[in-house]
């Protein structure tokens, strides 16, 4: 029997990454809903325009079906997860998944940071415009974990940490990529002593496939990130071996950095280190060697760029 699975949003980055994986899974019957600003345009997916902060909308354009299960790539306030419930039929959904993320955990020192570290209480004003992302996602985790335990529904929380790869729109690898083809100089911090977590995005794509219905992953939450702990100056090795190209790199210091606005997109010297093993032990997944992928990164930027 086929599954009807529902991807809110999945028009950009991760989503359709993770699209593109499910329709290689001919038992899938799939269904994106999204404002339709950027359509797919996939062969076998059923794309739905529909606007998920207006009830009337969700409940207008959706089909009638049972969901064997709902991927969330969009939902940033309680409110989201609210309208959706609102528009759908209770008990019409077997499973409900919840990209996160890792951003949601108080600044700790005991690293790696697990799924069980302390939770933000508030927003955090140090990051200007980006104040309250972390803390109202770990907020609609909180309101989707109450619907579903209302309802006798189970839910997943997938909280990836850095994600890069194709589709990636966040100025990350592509920011050293761009650099790098253009031999200008790339800026590092002096003391190379922050450790970052990453993980591909195709590697997400794949643990979501995985969770669809997985029994293993009910009402769990579950960080994402690979084993590799990555400085700037490891981010430079790989890239002088994925491009063949030496950088021009100068180091300065983090307060220089800072003064002149030099847009890194990693912290200057803070560890962000979480553990992505308790998902390695319940799904046997072994994630993609950061090497091996920002390869297949880099092959895709310069496809890009050749278009």
């Amino acid at each position: 029997m086929r599954k009807n699975i529902l991807i809110i949003g999945g028009s950009y980055f991760l989503g359709r990454v993770f699209v593109e994986e499910l329709i290689q899974d001919q038992q899938c019957s799939i269904y994106v809903m999204n404002r339709g600003r950027v359509p797919l345009r996939l062969q076998d997916v059923h794309e739905i325009k529909a606007d998920r902060h207006y009830a009337d909308q969700v409940r207008t354009n959706l089909p009638d079906i049972e969901w064997d299960a709902i991927i969330d790539f969009c939902a940033y306030k309680p409110q989201d997860i609210e309208i959706i419930f609102s528009a759908l039929t209770k008990g019409c959904i077997g499973h409900y998944i919840y990209v996160s993320t890792a951003s949601i955990y108080k600044k700790t020192n005991d690293l790696p940071i697990k799924e069980t570290a302390q939770k933000l209480d508030g927003p955090q004003p140090e990051l200007g415009i980006a104040a309250d992302y972390a803390y109202n996602k770990w907020l609609t985790e909180l309101a989707l974990e109450k619907q579903c335990h209302d309802r006798g529904m189970p839910y997943t929380f997938i909280r990836p940490t850095f994600i890069y790869g194709k589709y990636n729109y966040a100025p990350r690898e592509s920011y050293f990529f761009d650099l790098i083809q253009k031999k200008e100089t790339i800026v590092v911090p002096e003391n190379g002593l922050a450790l970052f977590s990453f993980v591909s995005v195709w590697d997400v794509a794949r643990i979501l496939n995985r969770c669809i219905g997985n029994r293993d992953v009910f009402d769990s939450a579950f960080n994402v990130a690979g084993d590799e702990l990555i400085s700037y100056e490891r981010f430079m090795e790989v890239l002088e071996e994925i491009t063949a190209i030496k950088p021009l790199i100068q180091r300065m210091s983090v307060d220089e950095i800072n003064r002149k606005g030099i847009p890194l997109p990693f912290p200057l010297d803070e560890h962000l280190i979480y553990s992505g093993a308790s998902l390695h032990d319940v799904l046997q997944y072994e994630y993609t060697p950061f090497l091996e992928g920002m390869r297949e990164t880099y092959k895709y930027f310069v496809t890009r760029q050749i278009k």
